[in-house]
């Protein structure tokens, strides 16, 4: 039984621990010990709250009182001002940016006012490291259930009735999967965890690992008991080394208190966990691909059928789910398929996990009912556009997804509302672009990265993708034509229909998607040879408005080629011959007398 009287949970997620969090936790634990305190308030290093933006968080419990960016020297603060004296260290309060009022306790706040937390459960809620706090959370309650008092299929006619679908991209039915896997007759079945997560801005699943590991790991015990395996498989990118570090630690765990190995709580059923270490090839998110990854093959994928629930890692039936769709199950069949099916849309049940990135006030890990807007998870939770910028465009689904546009704001959140926009849910990468940003520029940032990332087995995907991308950079160039714009839409569409796998016909969204919703800005590019957002540097040029200027020559001080002349107090002016467009004085000047057009 615990004596703590106090808990101080102070984020452990990768963010937080690259901005100080263990020197704040190792402060806390100091400070404690100087006041006599460590018996009775416990510090833990959580995994991810999801306020990224505000990281390091602390948090302090039974009052809930609650922390933002704090420093290590903010630790001793804490101690003697919260702890000891009970008063709270205000500078340390959220405050909300537009009502300036300060917030103690997260769930006021709108960050987490719409949010509901299934996968994220206990992320930022207990130690990962401690097997005893997740089994305190009910973990591996589902798993001891499953194992004693229902059959194989009885498991799988609950996932099947949760109609949870897969969160890593497809959206393909979990109940339905594992069920094909457990009628394919094999003498050996394997479980994969996709735990790759190749999406640029994407870190839901290296999270939910980061955060609560067991989750996971009991979900796979129970695929594999549906399913008839013995034997799972993480299949995670080696850049995620604390994720690989919790995760090594909570199967230890596991097979220690006999919850993975043999004979798993005396039932007789068996199940072992490997770790696969992947290196980040994108390609390798596809299912099929990471088999042949895992079986120290190229990372390419194959024509289906045969699925991997036919025919899969060295041949045998293989179940492959994503982290974010595993951490779901434990809780589904402890609270059962109905309650799960209340929760989001009647095609898309449940919630899900989004990097919210880019050009918004609140970048953070948030988890949302299925069925929510576009223009809450920005505005609302997010907290709109950073410095009060105009919101242009929101990219879902990473790479293979596209762009949507202010008319689109209001479209509810969902497998098939996202798909009939011209995007996708993907893995769960939401990156929030503002009026800065030029769209054609952004679909050859997609393009260039799934050109690089194609496995080349297809001439579709290998070709058409190096093509695509050279007619953009083309346009962002001031070298594009109208025939450009032609080729774009022509050959987007052949990829669409040829290319092998998934990843390749979905590269060209991004350029469809743009093409669709901002033409006018492909048509300035082309025709116009401007950029209307002022970012092709090769479309550009920098003026100094002479009503603006002062002369205080910041500018020509500032300037690495001398291509600004003028005597002080006077106007300047910018010889476009010598400029090369580095934007140092429009930085600089303190009048903003200098333009881009």
């Amino acid at each position: 039984m615990s004596n703590y009287k106090m808990h101080v949970l102070v984020c452990g997620g990768t963010g937080c621990i690259s901005a100080e969090s263990d020197q704040i936790v190792n402060n806390l634990i100091h400070c404690l010990e100087e006041h006599n305190m460590a018996e009775e308030v416990q510090v833990v290093k959580t995994g991810c709250f999801g306020f990224c933006e505000k990281g390091p968080v602390v948090k302090i419990i039974p009052d809930n009182t609650f922390y933002v960016q704090v420093t290590p020297d903010d630790a001793r603060s804490i101690v003697e001002e919260h702890l000891v004296k009970g008063r709270k260290v205000e500078k340390l309060l959220y405050q909300d940016p537009m009502t300036k009022e300060i917030i103690e306790d997260s769930k006021h706040m709108d960050f987490y006012k719409k949010q509901m937390r299934i996968a994220l459960r206990n992320c930022g809620f207990i130690d990962p490291s401690n097997i005893d706090e997740y089994i305190a959370r009910d973990g591996y309650h589902a798993l001891g259930m499953a194992l004693t008092e229902m059959t194989p299929e009885e498991v799988i006619d609950v996932v099947k009735e949760s109609k949870l679908r897969g969160r890593g991209g497809g959206g393909f039915p979990t109940g339905l999967k594992w069920d094909l896997t457990r009628k394919s007759v094999s003498d050996k079945k394997y479980v994969v965890c996709n735990a790759d997560e190749g999406d640029p801005g994407a870190f839901m699943d290296r999270s939910i690992l980061e955060g609560d590991p067991h989750s996971v790991i009991e979900a796979m015990a129970l695929c594999g008991y549906a399913i008839g395996a013995d034997e799972g498989l993480v299949y995670i990118r080696a850049e995620y080394p604390l994720a690989i570090q919790r995760l090594q630690k909570a199967m230890k765990d596991a097979e220690e208190y006999g919850l993975l190995g043999d004979n798993i709580l005396g039932t007789g059923f068996n199940f072992t966990i490997h770790i696969k270490y992947g290196a980040g090839a994108f390609v390798c998110g596809e299912e099929t691909a990471l088999i042949h990854s895992m079986e120290g093959e190229r990372g390419e994928p194959t024509m289906k059928p045969p699925f991997p629930a036919e025919a899969g890692y060295w041949g045998a039936p293989t179940n492959v789910n994503n982290v974010e769709t595993l951490a779901n199950i434990p809780i589904i069949l402890l609270k059962g398929p109905e309650w799960f099916t209340k929760i989001g849309t009647e095609k898309s049940a449940g919630t899900k996990v989004f990097a919210l990135a880019g050009k918004v006030n609140n970048v953070g890990l948030i988890e949302v009912p299925m069925g929510i807007t576009l223009r809450e998870v920005i505005f609302d939770i997010g907290g709109g556009i950073k410095d009060g910028k105009k919101f242009k465009a929101v990219q879902t689904g990473g790479p293979s997804g596209g762009c949507l546009t202010e008319k689109d704001l209001d479209t509810p959140i969902d497998f098939d509302n996202l798909l009939a926009k011209g995007s996708m849910m993907g893995s769960g990468g939401m990156i929030v672009m503002d009026e800065d940003d030029c769209m054609p520029s952004v679909a050859k940032f997609y393009l260039e990265f799934t050109e690089e990332e194609s496995c080349g087995k297809c001439t579709p995907c290998r070709v058409g993708t190096k093509r695509l991308a050279e007619v953009l950079k083309e346009i962002t160039s001031g070298n594009g034509t109208l025939d450009h714009l032609d080729e774009l839409r022509r050959l987007s569409v052949v990829i669409q229909e040829t290319a092998l796998c998934g990843l390749g016909q979905t590269a060209p969204n991004p350029i469809l998607s743009t093409l669709d919703s901002f033409e006018e800005e492909y048509l300035a590019h082309v025709r116009d040879k401007r950029c209307p957002a002022g970012q092709c540097t090769s479309l550009l040029e920098y003026h100094i408005i002479d009503s603006k200027c002062i002369g205080c020559t910041v500018c020509a001080r500032v300037c690495p080629v001398d291509a600004i002349a003028g005597e002080r107090k006077k106007v300047h002016h910018i010889d476009q011959a010598t400029c090369i467009k580095c934007g140092a004085c429009f930085d600089r000047c303190p009048t903003k007398a200098i333009e881009k057009r």
